[in-house]
């Protein structure tokens, strides 16, 4: 489901959104060791994303 979105994105859109991940899942990282994350499956899918990301990335190498 996910990879629908990603696939249609541009290099330039793919690494914009990389960044925008990785800035989500550092706040994630940071309220959950607070204790006020929650829903701690956010993590994961963010996780996942990221991967789904790069991968693209990737493979357009």
């Amino acid at each position: 489901m996910a990879e629908k979105k990603t696939e249609s994105l541009k290099q330039e859109e793919l690494q914009s959104k990389l960044v925008d991940l990785k800035k989500d899942q550092m706040n994630q990282r940071f309220q959950h060791a607070a204790g006020q994350l929650p829903k701690t499956h956010v993590l994961r899918k963010t996780r996942r994303e990221i991967a789904r990301v790069k991968t693209k990335l990737n493979a357009a190498k």
